[in-house]
């Protein structure tokens, strides 16, 4: 047997404003922008060189989703990106102005620092010591 997880539903308010972030500010790769009705689409999004998995960009459609955007998980960090280069992706998004709410440090499995999406959904970004 052999399953995996392809992909992760991200409640936004707004499909532009979302692409935008995770294009412009992370480096994401835009996947696929499919317009299923006049209100809906389906947009996937990946970080560069990711294989597999990629996040479905949800916009909130009911009252009750919408105040989950920005806190599907009551204020945990909810999503890890792994880095090969933690300081070059640091200081990048320093540069496009992306909110550290934790470190940088180094921890013994190896560096870490939670940042904020546009959202306030909570990001550990990593880069493993292995």
């Amino acid at each position: 047997m052999s399953q995996h997880i392809g992909q992760l539903a991200l409640l936004v308010h707004d499909y532009d404003e979302a692409i935008a972030f995770y294009t412009q500010k992370l480096s994401f790769d835009l996947l696929e922008d499919t317009r299923l009705s006049a209100t809906k689409r389906w947009v996937r999004v990946a970080p560069r060189g990711s294989a597999g998995f990629s996040l479905l960009l949800a916009r909130a459609d009911s009252d009750e989703q919408r105040s989950r955007v920005g806190n599907q998980t009551g204020g945990r960090v909810f999503l890890f990106l792994y880095t090969d280069d933690f300081w070059r992706d640091y200081n990048a998004m320093r540069a496009a102005e992306i909110t550290f709410t934790r470190g940088p440090i180094e921890e013994p499995y190896g560096t870490v620092g939670v940042f904020a999406d546009l959202y306030g959904n909570l990001w550990d970004m990593i880069q493993p010591n292995n």
